[in-house]
């Protein structure tokens, strides 16, 4: 027997109507982090939140999700076996985005996106994201192989297209802009980490390539020497309380608006001030 609340139905009106009074706006370009169970039982699922946030953006609006790439191989790989490392490098499929599921650790919602028609994707496979209506090609493209979070990125355009992140039944420690922030924040010293991923080069063929980016799993900087708190979800909810965003109901869960643009301004002024600090302090 299932143990879906049926008699707490969310249907796609009233995801609708949620939407609009959270703040998310016509025609604009919103990058969505969901956690569907969080909402209690929709009907439909992915697809009905989906179809109710175009009906909220309209035909003039953009969605975008990070997608990622849920069957990578292991990293690093030199810490492989032999035999393992030898049977990835020659057989581990290309990234091909068309056919690369969307990590799972991030929802139903991206995958369903990633395979939605007119489906537009930057082709990253660490910090992929897709892209779909009227500004997809804009936001999902160029996405450079190298500080992937950082300037002329698809986090960069979508802060200069006065975008939003839309959090819905998603814990703040997911609002992936974070890094975008934490990658052009003016401090010295981020840790940085290298990837290895096979792709197609421009003739179609299956080459290595590394990838070099700040780390975005424990974190680009000493965060634990000034909070004790997941330095995400410390700087959203910074961002939230200074009125970058707000907070409302979505469903039978919690969702969070912000403005791009507002969240990053915050959070980089947040990390420029206690690691410049800090660097001062040790010269």
């Amino acid at each position: 027997m299932s143990d879906l609340p049926y008699d707490k139905p969310v249907t796609r009106s009233r995801l609708v109507r949620d939407l609009r009074a959270l703040g998310v706006e016509p025609g604009g370009i919103v990058m969505v982090h969901s956690s569907l169970s969080a909402l209690g039982w929709v009907i439909g699922g992915a697809e009905t939140v989906i179809r109710a946030l175009f009906d909220v953006i309209g035909p003039e609006g953009t969605l975008v999700a990070y997608i990622g790439w849920e069957d990578e191989p292991p990293q690093p790989l030199d810490e492989l076996p032999p035999a393992a490392l030898a049977a990835v490098r020659n057989e581990f499929p290309a990234y091909d985005p068309l056919v690369a599921r969307a990590r799972k650790d991030h929802g139903r919602v991206p995958e369903a996106l990633r395979v939605w028609p007119g489906a537009v994707h930057s082709g990253n496979p660490e910090s992929g994201i897709v892209a779909i209506g009227r500004r997809a090609g804009e936001i999902a493209h160029p996405h450079p192989v190298n500080d992937s979070y950082g300037a002329n990125t698809p986090y960069a355009r979508l802060v200069a297209m006065h975008g939003q992140v839309l959090l819905l039944g998603a814990p703040l420690d997911t609002t992936t802009l974070i890094h975008h922030a934490e990658s052009i924040a003016d401090v010295p010293n981020k840790t940085r980490v290298c990837y290895e991923y096979p792709v197609y080069d421009e003739s179609g063929n299956r080459v290595w390539r590394e990838y070099h980016d700040i780390d975005t799993s424990e974190g680009a900087l000493p965060y634990a020497t000034v909070i004790s708190e997941p330095y995400v979800e410390y700087l959203a909810g910074q961002a939230l309380a200074a009125g970058a965003g707000r907070s409302g109901p979505v469903g039978y869960g919690t969702g969070y608006c912000f403005d791009a643009a507002r969240l990053v301004e915050h959070a980089v002024a947040t990390i420029e001030r206690w690691f410049s600090k800090q660097s001062r302090e040790t010269e």
